[in-house]
């Protein structure tokens, strides 16, 4: 009969060394599986931060040495939302370690604080979601109607009222989606650089986020990421191709530091322009390839196709706190109807093949 406090062997273990484990990490004197396992240089901070903010792309996996479950959830899109949730779970309840089953660092003394955290901001941005649509909603008061009894007017008021003039009202002035994004991102000249293989771009000044437009000649890798002042990634890969390529992205929307530099990879000829969001075109009904759009309507449906066999995202940045804006996430063709928050917001599509976008 299987012992109820036998622990569970990790499978970064190897079958040979699996007794040895057991003998040398037995199960804590209250069943606790922990208690005597050697704690791991993994931060519990780091991987619960990159489980919940990273881990549709599986850093998390990746950060704790499992490659193989890593790749798994990144090509699955984290099990379609349910594995990024599960990570999240396991990692606060201190059941993730390391590869070599080793204890997270930090989860004793710092476990209390994250899971009130993400319980705090969960709630917070439901309530915002809520408040947000609710202030959305078509005010359905109507005009009030004259008294049944109020006295007609008499021959003589009604031919002053008709030949009286017309007084054009004002209209009042409101802020576009331009001046929106100027105010949340920032603005800055425009800077266009060209080159040939591998380099660096410095970013402009003055923005938290921008617009990327790139293109390239050769045949193989080319990819643009993005560094801060250390030239650590700030966990932004904005292209990543194979070949030629044309097409417009954006950085600073998830940005996990100070956007500093572009890294570029690249075997052949590029160009890039790199332009506040604020130039971004108003949202297009079709297009080709990643683009960067601007959409000031209010909450509805967005209904899109893709024609595309490799990814294709659409994301609604809204500069609101906590927005998760990860609107459709799929491989290869696609046909659907998503919800769309009220703009101002920005509109960000990933694409290899045509799309079209009809917003409801």
């Amino acid at each position: 009969m299987t012992n109820i406090n036998q622990r569970p062997i990790p499978t970064g273990v190897p079958v040979e060394q699996q007794e040895q484990f057991l003998a040398a990490y037995p199960v804590g004197p209250d069943g606790d599986m922990d208690a005597n396992l050697p704690v791991s240089d993994k931060s519990f901070v780091a991987t619960w931060l990159f489980a919940w903010l990273l881990g549709f792309f599986a850093v998390d996996r990746f950060y704790l040495g499992k490659t193989g479950t890593g790749l798994l959830k990144l090509f699955t899109f984290a099990g379609l939302g349910s594995w990024w949730l599960v990570d999240i779970v396991l990692t606060l309840g201190g059941v993730q370690h390391d590869k070599q089953g080793r204890k997270l660092a930090g989860y004793r003394q710092h476990k209390k604080v994250a899971i009130i955290v993400t319980l705090a901001v969960t709630a917070l941005s439901l309530l915002i979601g809520g408040i947000s649509s609710g202030a959305n909603s078509p005010d359905t008061t109507s005009a009030v109607a004259p008294a049944a009894d109020a006295p007609a007017g008499s021959a003589e008021d009604i031919a002053v009222a008709e030949d009286a003039p017309v007084v054009e009202e004002t209209p009042v002035q409101t802020d576009t989606v331009q001046s929106w994004a100027d105010d949340a991102f920032g603005t800055f000249a425009p800077v266009t650089q060209t080159g040939a293989g591998d380099n660096l771009v410095t970013l402009p000044a003055g923005a938290t986020a921008g617009i990327v437009t790139a293109t390239h000649d050769g045949s193989s890798n080319f990819a643009i990421s993005v560094l801060d002042a250390a030239n650590a990634s700030t966990g932004q890969l904005l292209v990543n191709t194979i070949g030629a390529y044309t097409g417009t992205t954006e950085y600073g929307f998830n940005s996990m530091g100070d956007d500093a530099t572009l890294q570029i990879t690249a075997d052949g000829n590029w160009s890039l322009t790199i332009t506040p969001i604020s130039t971004a075109p108003v949202l297009a009904a079709s297009g080709v390839g990643d683009g960067v759009f601007l959409y000031e309507g209010s909450a509805g449906k967005l209904s899109a196709t893709h024609d595309g066999s490799s990814n294709f995202a659409i994301i609604e940045e809204t500069d609101e706190a906590f927005s998760m804006g990860l609107l459709v996430n799929e491989i290869g063709t696609y046909s659907g109807t998503v919800p769309l928050s009220s703009g101002p917001s920005a509109i960000v599509v990933s694409a290899d093949g045509n799309w079209t976008m009809v917003a409801e």
